[in-house]
């Protein structure tokens, strides 16, 4: 069994964790992407994507609150549709959203990394950094819970004030106008560049994975999601029109890999473009840290409820550690074979399609369990659903092969699932015990 200690993450902890987890890559790398889908209405999309967000908040924070578990995600997909393949798929689902997540940040902190030397990031120096840093962040988290716990508080707090001044400073450096005008806005590319924003907040369910181990949970976790998502919403607004007030949108998309570090350099001058560097690199290095932490625990926990296999290839060491290596295994491939945009997009897509199963499940079966009002959950399904098909749109248009990978892969989970569960059935008293 992993090992959960009760009341060992404090609110302020709790906090810093889903911080943690969403400044990162999310700012940093998507701020661009975002600006080439939605043209100049870019910050607004991280507004958007925030009631989104909020919306499917709802849900996490409810079954929380009712069943603050160490199982988290899995858990309430569990609560909702029993042991099914349903419930097993859409948690691989989000499991693997988060190991994408992992290969997203490490790319960006190779992107900086790069521009920090002067060196175009591009060829097979990203791919070799980010593989270098995922690895990094492996040996942090094989070093203890501890070392980890410490270190994320540490570094949420440095990253939120830094990137929050960094957003105050350029804003003031360039006399509080906005620069990236020009183009043109379509309804389709603002909604697209929704499910982007989503993404950069999505680090809120690394507290609900967390459950059993926050001090007071029946209030702390909804208290730590809210107040995490609050944070997020002001550095990112602050951050997008700090971008918007320094570049030009055409600059902003050719950037739009390390957007950040091109938008210091005409509002700081050269000293503060190597200081938003430094910056970018303990925001991505930090949050991939607390990723890996997350994710591997998230692995964990499912074997533990015996909805994905297990296998230990030799490794000694408890699960954890053998989830760990995996996690890491998996985001390196994802980080040599995908490019950034391709990255976000796949994590989108297996996201959104996970975070409305879970909505679906406590509407039909939940609902009055957990006291939770319909017209929510139906809302929050809603709104995942226009985004997700106006992202998939937009992709199918620019990039054909990533849709099909990302319904494919999807595909595949679910078979998967269906074909493990049918050979080894988890048995109810087991997942009793667990919840």
């Amino acid at each position: 069994m992993t090992d959960y200690k009760k009341d060992s993450i404090t609110l302020p902890g709790a906090i810093a964790m889903g911080t943690g987890v969403m400044i990162g890559a999310g700012i940093l790398a998507l701020t661009g992407q975002m600006a080439e889908l939605a043209g100049p209405l870019f910050p607004l999309s991280f507004i958007a994507g925030a009631i989104v967000t909020a919306f499917s908040a709802y849900t996490y924070v409810k079954m929380s609150n009712a069943y603050p578990s160490a199982g988290g995600i899995g858990m309430i997909l569990v609560k909702a549709y029993g042991p099914t393949t349903v419930a097993a798929g859409a948690a691989l689902l989000m499991a693997l959203s988060m190991v994408i997540n992992e290969s997203l940040v490490a790319r960006t902190f190779a992107a900086y990394a790069l521009r920090g030397l002067g060196i175009a990031p591009t060829g097979w120096l990203v791919p070799a950094i980010g593989v270098a840093v995922i690895v990094f962040a492996w040996l942090v988290n094989v070093s203890g819970n501890r070392s980890v716990g410490l270190l994320s508080i540490l570094m949420a707090a440095l990253k939120v004030f830094g990137i929050a001044l960094f957003g105050i400073a350029a804003l003031w450096a360039g006399g509080f106008s906005f620069e990236a005008t020009g183009g043109e806005t379509e309804a389709g590319g603002f909604l697209a560049s929704a499910a982007l924003a989503i993404l950069a907040f999505k680090g809120f369910t690394t507290i609900t994975n967390s459950g059993a181990e926050i001090t007071e949970p029946h209030r702390n976790v909804g208290r730590a999601i809210v107040v995490s998502i609050a944070i997020c919403v002001v550095v990112y607004l602050l951050v997008a029109f700090a971008v918007g007030s320094s570049l030009p949108l055409d600059r902003i998309i050719a950037a739009k890999d390390y957007a950040l570090a091109e938008a210091a350099a005409p509002a700081f001058g050269q000293v503060g473009f190597y200081l938003t560097v430094a910056l970018a690199l303990i925001a991505t290095a930090s949050g991939l840290i607390a990723s890996v932490f997350a994710v591997s625990r998230m692995l964990a926990m499912l074997t533990d409820m015996k909805l994905v296999p297990h296998s230990h290839f030799g490794m000694p060491g408890a699960i954890r550690d053998h989830t760990l290596v995996y996690t890491v295994v998996i985001a390196s491939l994802l980080t040599i074979f995908f490019d950034l945009s391709r990255i976000a997009s796949l994590g989108a897509f297996f996201y959104l399609v996970m975070d409305m199963v879970i909505h679906w499940g406590v509407y039909r079966n939940l609902r009055h369990d957990i006291g939770a009002r319909s017209w929510i959950l139906l809302t929050a399904i809603t709104l995942d659903a226009v985004v997700l098909a106006a992202f998939g749109l937009m992709k199918w248009q620019a990039d054909p092969a990533i849709v099909v990978i990302a319904v494919g892969g999807i595909a595949v989970v679910f078979a998967f699932e269906a074909v493990f569960l049918r050979l080894r059935p988890p048995s109810t008293v087991h997942m009793h015990h667990l919840g």
